[in-house]
Formats: structure tokens, C-alpha cells, sequence
């Protein structure tokens, strides 16, 4: 199978959801003539371009895993001054544009590389030369991130082109609930059965079959624009599915992974075999999360009904706990003092609960493991506890009456985690202080 259509595609950042989800899913659209990612990482564009400009996936099924080849693809570093002049002319010329990079920190540098700058260059060159219209897709994990990036680059296009450039442009956010990693341990891929990305390279990429990926809605005043990547849903007003995937999806992922460090398991899929544990999370995600979500935005689609809601929360639990995706504790525990931020997916999902009516205790158990996997120590001496939280909610100056109603119940949470784990780990549901 090669490139058979008459588009370009431009994508920025080959990691696992460029490669798995972007780049694959515009190969298999049979609409692009192009496909051309930027990356910064030297070994891998040298690696792409030594296997011809192909490279493998690995797709977790339900039943087993398959490996895919994407390609050929044009692969550029902007670093380089002549493979950003290839950058800038694919852009002149792409239809449809996606980023996929670590955060939205990282669209702007001083380098002449940096994301924005290449972006600026292109579509200025779109407007002079006639380019067509484009769409950008913000994969960064972020519900202001098309917003961000569209400042950053309209502040590198000269006041005089910025109306030009608005017109043949649209930035799009993106909500994308799309499990996947990149596997770097030779013996860990070797074991699974993986495919590395290039022959005789060290990574893998490893991602779940899932690709319902919301995005918001194509305005261009009128004009029609076709996107060629057909798969993507486009939503009038994607905050309610932002929140969804935060204080649904990564809230209940959060849950389940901070109960397995608490319970010593290093797969997530293991978690199907502790004892009372993935009722414990449905439940959470149910009656917590979702009756919040519910009595907030009911009637604006049907995933927020309880019928809809209850077929979101078992399928993503199944897709979580998918044995051939072998997502570990580790890593999708990373960095917990982020996800214990104010404003993020633990006390962001109980404080959404609060706001109505609904005491989340489920989630304070999460937010007490996860604060537990940060500093073990809180184990030791609960007192401690105010102190680790306030430091990480004292950028958001939280309102003092919330502030101390989340407080009480992590606390409360905490005394949870203690009792379970003293207990020697006991069925959670049935044993859950409720």
C-alpha cells in the first residue's frame, strides 16, 4: 500500500500518537500525496530515513496485538536550515496540519526551529503562493492549546498578514482518549513481541486500536473544507468531552494506577486480578465523575446520560486493563504532583463533584494514594499531609471553604488507604468505607 491521493499532510513530533494515530491514520485515508513530519531527535530522523521512510506500529486489540507499517514519509529535523525550508514549503502546501508534541510549553524556543516560527513561515508562504485552506490539530493535552498556538504563531506573522493568514487557517482543538506508549526496554519488546519503529531500532511504538477522536468544529465563514482524515467527529463545543476525558477517562485511569502502586502491581492489566478493585473504579467512575458530568451537561449529547456514560466507563475500564497494551504502573503514574494539582484530573474531578452535590470519596482514596506515591512518608504521619497539599495547590490560591472540604476528604482518603493496606488488602469494594 502507498501514498495514492492528491493532499499533504504535516505533523510535528514523531512520537506515539503522531505515528499511531495521524500519520496512520491519514496512510490509510488514500487522500495524501505527502506525508511529512517534523522531529527533533537526530537518531530518529536518521533511523526513518535509513529504513526508506517507513516506519512499524504496534496495535493493541482485544485479542492480541498487531504490527503495521506506515510509510513512505518524509521526515525533517528544524534544526537543520535545509530541512526547515522542506518544512515550510510542505506547509505552504498541507491541507491537513496535526502537533503532537510533549506539552504546549514546547511550541515556542529562541531556536529559528521552534514550532511557531516554521508554522509563521509556512503559512505566510500558503497566502503568497495560493496555498489551500488548512486545519491544525493540538494533540498536546490541553483544552486551551489551538487557542495558544495560534497567539504564538500570529505574533510571529507581521500585523499587516495576520487577516490573510486567518482566513486560509484554522486551529483546532482536539480531545483524544487514545491509550499509547513508546516501549524503549529491548528486552521488554523482544518479550512482547513488538516490532521496534525501524529495524535494529530501540523503540517501539505500542498503541491501542481506539481512534474516536473528537475535534472541534471546521468553520471557514462559509466555505466548505474536507477533511481527508475522515475517522476524527467534530463537536459545536468540545469543553463538555474536555472534561469527560479529564475527569472521566484520565481521573479513573489515575484511580485505578495509584491503587495499583498502592497494592504493588507493575502492569495496569494486573488490576483485574486484586480482589474488588475494578468495582471499586467503576463505581468511582460512575457514581462519582459520571453522576457530576451528568447533572452538569445533560441533554447536549447523549454521553451524558447515565445509559451513555455507564457504556463509556466499562468500555474504557476494558481498554485500560487491556493485557496487550501493558501499560504500566510507572508510567502512567508518572509526575503525580502534577496530577494532584488543583485544577487537574484527582482533585479537579472531586472538586467538579463538590460543585454538585456529590461527595467524591472514591477519588479522595486516588488523590491520598497518589499523594502516598509521591511522599510515602504521609503514610508514616498524616499530619504532613496539609502541608504537601497546599504547595502544590498554592499557584491556583484556592478559596479557603474549598480548599478545606477537599482536604477533609483526602484525609478522610488517606485513613482509607492505610486501613486496606494494613488490612492486608482485602476485596476493596466490599471492604470501602462507604
Amino acid at each position: 500500500m502507498g501514498l495514492t491521493g492528491t493532499h499533504t499532510y504535516v505533523g510535528f513530533g514523531l512520537g506515539a500518537i503522531q505515528a499511531g494515530l495521524f500519520l496512520f491514520e491519514a496512510f490509510h485515508a488514500n487522500a495524501f500525496q505527502r506525508l511529512v513530519v517534523a522531529e527533533v531527535v537526530p537518531d530518529v530522523v536518521r533511523a526513518v530515513r535509513q529504513a526508506g521512510g517507513t516506519f512499524r506500529v504496534n496495535i493493541a486489540h482485544r485479542d492480541g496485538v498487531e504490527q503495521a507499517a506506515v510509510g513512505p514519509i518524509e521526515i525533517e529535523d528544524p534544526a537543520v536550515e535545509a530541512d526547515r525550508e522542506r518544512l515550510v514549503e510542505a506547509l505552504a502546501g498541507a491541507h491537513e496540519i496535526g502537533t503532537a508534541i510533549p506539552s504546549v510549553a514546547y511550541y515556542v524556543s529562541s531556536e529559528p526551529g521552534s514550532l511557531h516560527r516554521i508554522l509563521a513561515r509556512g503559512l505566510r508562504r500558503k497566502v503568497s503562493t495560493g496555498g489551500p485552506p488548512a486545519v491544525i490539530y493540538t494533540a498536546e493535552n490541553h483544552n486551551r492549546a489551538a487557542e495558544i498556538l495560534e497567539a504564538r504563531v500570529l505574533d510571529e506573522i507581521p500585523e499587516g498578514e495576520r487577516h490573510a493568514v486567518r482566513s486560509r487557517v484554522r486551529f483546532l482543538n482536539t480531545v483524544i482518549g487514545k491509550m499509547s506508549g513508546v516501549i524503549t526496554n529491548a528486552a521488554e519488546i523482544q518479550a512482547q513481541g513488538l516490532v521496534p519503529m525501524t529495524p535494529g531500532d530501540r523503540r517501539a511504538f505500542l498503541v491501542e486500536e481506539f481512534n474516536r477522536i473528537l475535534i472541534a468544529k471546521i468553520d471557514f465563514g462559509g466555505e466548505t473544507f474536507q477533511r481527508c482524515i475522515a475517522v476524527f467527529q467534530e463537536k459545536t463545543d468540545l469543553l463538555p468531552f474536555e472534561e469527560a476525558k479529564l475527569y472521566g477517562h484520565n481521573a479513573t485511569h489515575a484511580l485505578a494506577t495509584y491503587t495499583g502502586a498502592i497494592r504493588g502491581v507493575q502492569r495496569i492489566a494486573e488490576l483485574r486480578d486484586v480482589p474488588g478493585v475494578l468495582p471499586f473504579i467503576r463505581r468511582a467512575f460512575l457514581d462519582e465523575s459520571g453522576a457530576a458530568l451528568i447533572r452538569k451537561y445533560r441533554g447536549i449529547d447523549p454521553l451524558f446520560s447515565e445509559e451513555g456514560y455507564t457504556h463509556y466507563a466499562d468500555d474504557l475500564i476494558e481498554r485500560m486493563t487491556n493485557p496487550y497494551l501493558r501499560d504500566t504502573v510507572e508510567r502512567v503514574g508518572r509526575d503525580p504532583a502534577r496530577k494532584l494539582a488543583w485544577d487537574d484530573r484527582l482533585i479537579g474531578t472531586m472538586r467538579v463533584a463538590l460543585h454538585q452535590g456529590i461527595e467524591p470519596r472514591h477519588y479522595a482514596f486516588g488523590a491520598a494514594a497518589a499523594l502516598a506515591t509521591l511522599d510515602p512518608g504521609v503514610l508514616r504521619d498524616q499530619e504532613s499531609l496539609d502541608n504537601r497539599l497546599d504547595a502544590l495547590w498554592q499557584p491556583a490560591s484556592p478559596d479557603a471553604g474549598e480548599r478545606q472540604r477537599v482536604l477533609d476528604l483526602v484525609r478522610g482518603g488517606l485513613g482509607q488507604v492505610i486501613h486496606w493496606r494494613e488490612s492486608g488488602f482485602p476485596a476493596l469494594d466490599s471492604t470501602f468505607d462507604r
